[in-house]
């Protein structure tokens, strides 16, 4: 069928009449330098205004996008906390850093991680007990805690916490260490020494002492606060600590098989022995003359004894204390044992009072104050030959 083209003076001819083509017929490929230039011609033939249109449209978006970069580096530097926590949830169970502020905390002996881990979050110190749990878990080797107080602070994170609760320097017990033979006077200086409390605390606690468990016929505490080394925490009252001196005594009685109605009888001879004694082994010697004196019906006749009555001071003695019968501490006018300990016995002493030494030893003096030398002797002669060797010395 041959194409025909309208007429040209067709209404229509110029919609019915085919286009022109530059290209070449279909089935002939252009060359390259063609569909160069057809490219070409196409490019270029878009309209100026949307050339610019389309340079503006990147430009705002890139604007856009650096607001929108700036403002979130705003917002992160002022919310970080939220929103780590709300990227990884388990942050929401520590704190960070090392805390503010003071809390004390006490370990007690037998606790281990799981309940450190709920006293410290119910302290205040970390967020979840859990959490530090968690990381005690992770320790290699596992942590040692110590008991006593420890300084530490609150809102810190589980790892500081852990870090303060390792470190002795944290740790804030009173240490005391009380040594054999010390008075109750001696006791509470040292106690307020330590703690910082009032020397009239402890006095005032040691002068109810029935109240602390000493027998109600015991004429005061002394005697009764066993000599040791003590660890008190603060916020422990003077009556307490007093309290767990008096039970240690009593722990040492029962281990040396003092029966509950001997008690005062053995601590008051043990500490005569105690005050007298110039060495561990003095002791025996000590305790086997006061108790040969006291079968013979002798007066014990101690310096010792008469100075606590008379409230302490110089070692030697005057004649007028000596004779004075009104204070009952003295064993040169009175007969027999003191009405109480004048001192606060070890265990050593105790043990002398318990099992003497065998001797027949009457009298005894201190030849050397400095070494503690002592001289026992059987008879009057023997002594008064000794007590020359003391004066000569002093």
């Amino acid at each position: 069928m041959t194409d025909r083209q309208p007429p040209e003076d067709h209404p229509f001819s110029e919609f019915l009449r085919e286009p022109a083509s530059t290209s070449k017929p279909t089935g002939q490929p252009q060359s390259r330098r063609e569909r160069r230039e057809t490219h070409a011609t196409v490019r270029h033939s878009e309209p100026p205004r949307r050339r610019r249109r389309a340079l503006t449209g990147v430009i705002v978006t890139v604007v856009i996008l650096g607001l929108i970069a700036g403002g979130g580096a705003f917002v992160y530097s002022t919310f970080e906390p939220q929103i780590t926590a709300m990227l990884n949830p388990k942050s929401n169970d520590d704190y960070s850093g090392n805390g503010s502020g003071e809390v004390m905390v006490k370990i007690s002996d037998g606790e281990y991680g799981d309940a450190i881990g709920v006293k410290l979050q119910e302290a205040g110190v970390v967020k979840s007990s859990d959490t530090f749990y968690s990381l005690l878990l992770k320790e290699n080797p596992q942590p040692v805690f110590q008991t006593g107080t420890f300084k530490l602070a609150a809102k810190m994170s589980s790892k500081s916490a852990l870090a303060a609760l390792l470190d002795p320097a944290n740790k804030v017990d009173y240490t005391v260490t009380i040594p054999e033979g010390t008075t109750a006077s001696g006791i509470y200086q040292s106690l307020a020494d330590v703690t910082g409390m009032p020397f009239d605390d402890f006095k005032a606690a040691g002068a109810d002492f029935v109240s602390l468990g000493v027998p109600a016929e015991a004429p005061s505490v002394e005697g009764f606060l066993f000599p040791a080394t003590y660890e008190f925490q603060p916020g422990q009252t003077a009556a307490e600590m007093l309290k767990t001196m008096v039970d240690r005594t009593y722990q040492a009685l029962d281990a040396a098989g003092v029966p509950a109605d001997q008690r005062l009888h053995v601590l008051t001879l043990a500490g005569l022995i105690q005050s007298e004694s110039g060495s561990k082994d003095d002791m025996y010697k000590v305790s086997r003359v006061f108790q040969n004196r006291l079968a013979d019906g002798m007066n014990l006749q101690s310096d010792a004894t008469v100075r606590y009555g008379a409230g302490g001071g110089a070692v030697d003695t005057t004649e007028a204390e000596r004779d004075d019968a009104s204070n009952p501490y003295n064993t040169y006018a009175n007969p027999g044992l003191p009405v109480g300990p004048i001192s606060n016995p070890g265990d050593d002493a105790i043990d002398a009072a318990l099992h003497p030494a065998d001797g027949d030893w009457r009298y005894f003096v201190t030849v050397n104050l400095d070494t503690g030398e002592t001289v026992f002797s059987v008879t009057q002669e023997e002594h008064d030959e000794a007590v020359k060797q003391y004066q000569a010395n002093h």
